[in-house]
């Protein structure tokens, strides 16, 4: 009989997460709609109650409660729902059968775009790493999580191109980086050496592995073509929000991360207020505006889509109406008067 204690579900969930190699963002993301749904339905019955004495029916309320009194987008309610239903399968090994709940109706929002002499007076103003990476997410129609995530051996200079390794939906693509990139990312890569070669000679642990890989080829951590494209300009420690060691199949101890997606929004800000738009910029405005000016350009529907990663050419189409409208094309029957 083993003496070790029992585990507390949250534990549990994290545990499963990590060995199952979800993104630290998506672990936090289903811990915090796990609370979520066990306090709501704590206030609903006025006890708590463990998700194992519960079900279809307290999971489909919970849900029907987002969308209804809640407000909450269909996306944000589908999040919900991914996280309530691998909390049951693979955590309590538990299906929830026929789940019938009011879903939230999906809003059909017009992305915000940038002109493109918006986007040159943006880009004029920024510098740096983080500044390099907006340049990307612009040129190469990037998320900020695939810009960050970049590897040395994605970067391919020499054949002028960026390979985007398990983007959203664990897919691969390969994207042409902008010729006036190239020559800057030759510069900025003598900068990274150096903080490998540093990290070398200091004992720095190599870099986090994906799915494992460090398990298979122990060394390709600490090597060159594996060190991040965009690495964070200190080393960190590896730890929980309470500032314990992180444990677990994701725990890397000591190490060096990537760039940190706010030190882009930060930069981003920096750059938009200098340049005196009006328009809140983001990291994903600048892949919609890169799409939009591909479409103006002329290029097809179809390459977009595999330049974005999308998986329905659907959710791509919405640029061939931004684009009529940038360019023009229906006017006013004002005009004509």
């Amino acid at each position: 009989m083993s003496n070790k204690p029992e585990l507390k579900l949250e534990d549990k969930l994290r545990g499963v997460l990590r060995l199952k190699q979800y993104s630290p963002r998506t672990e936090e993301t289903y811990i915090q709609w796990y609370k979520r749904y066990v306090l709501f339905q704590a206030q609903a019955t006025g006890r708590m109650r463990h998700p194992a004495e519960m079900g279809t029916e307290e999971v489909a309320a919970f849900l029907t409660n987002l969308a209804v009194n809640k407000n909450l987008t269909a996306s944000s309610q589908n999040q919900a729902l991914n996280a309530l239903v691998f909390l049951y399968r693979e955590v309590l090994k538990m299906e929830l059968e026929g789940l019938d709940a009011v879903r939230a109706k999906r809003s059909k929002y017009l992305p915000v775009v940038l002109t493109q002499e918006e986007v040159k007076t943006l880009l004029a103003g920024v510098k740096g790493a983080a500044g390099l990476a907006v340049k990307l997410l612009y040129g190469c129609g990037l998320r900020v999580a695939e810009v960050l995530a970049l590897r040395i051996k994605d970067v391919d200079v020499s054949g002028g191109k960026i390979e985007v390794r398990g983007g959203k939906g664990d897919k691969d693509r390969v994207i042409t980086l902008p010729k006036s990139l190239l020559h800057p990312i030759e510069e900025y890569l003598k900068q990274v050496r150096a903080v490998f070669d540093a990290d070398r000679r200091d004992g720095v642990p190599g870099v986090a592995m994906p799915k494992a890989y460090d398990v298979k080829n122990p060394k390709a951590a600490e090597s060159w073509p594996w060190f991040w494209f965009l690495p964070s300009a200190k080393v960190w420690e590896d730890l929980e929000r309470d500032g314990s060691p992180r444990s677990g199949e994701r725990s890397y101890g000591r190490g060096r991360h990537h760039l940190h997606e706010i030190a882009i929004t930060r930069e981003l800000e920096r750059a938009a207020k200098l340049a005196g738009l009006s328009k809140r910029v983001t990291a994903h405005v600048l892949r919609h505006s890169f799409a939009t000016h591909l479409v103006l350009r002329g290029i097809d529907i179809r390459s977009v889509q595999q330049l974005l990663g999308h998986s329905d050419v659907r959710t791509t189409e919405i640029y061939t109406v931004l684009a009529k409208a940038m360019r023009g094309e229906i006017t006013s029957p004002l005009d004509d008067l």
